[in-house]
């Protein structure tokens, strides 16, 4: 299902400037891949980090975009909304800056009534940037 953000903002019930997805490149019923194009005019980078520190996206906004990606997962399952509510194993390997291309891909580890676990990874030009195990709740 590759699609533009007008996709994004079909499947998930968020909006600018919450919503950290701007494209599905795929998605399957166990995996899903998307894209966030991380830009100077940002709201966060305006605080983090003031200069003369190089700007970098913030972790917990990486998790975010992490999760956005995962509750995807739960799309067409007649989800209406979804709420993070646990994160194993969290690791930052990498900055994320101005310009880069995040490609985060969750891979369902499994489902039980309303909830979703999933192994995420965020990446950078294929260099491994986060990685970590959400669980997510669905109405």
């Amino acid at each position: 299902m590759p699609g533009g953000a007008g996709d994004v903002r079909a499947l998930l019930p968020l909006r600018y400037p919450y919503l950290m997805i701007d494209r599905v490149v795929d998605r399957t019923a166990d995996r899903v891949e998307a894209i966030k194009n991380v830009t100077i005019n940002e709201p966060f980078f305006v605080g983090h980090f003031p200069e003369p520190l190089p700007a970098v996206m913030p972790g917990t906004l990486i998790v975010e975009a992490m999760a956005q990606t995962a509750a995807l997962l739960a799309v067409g399952e007649g989800a209406q909304s979804g709420y993070l509510v646990g994160i194993d194993g969290a690791h930052f390997r990498r900055r994320v800056e101005p310009g880069d291309t995040l490609v985060i891909e969750a891979t369902r580890i499994r489902s039980r009534l309303r909830l979703i676990r999933a192994s995420v990874e965020a990446r950078v030009n294929g260099e491994l940037a986060a990685t970590a195990t959400l669980s997510l709740l669905f109405d």
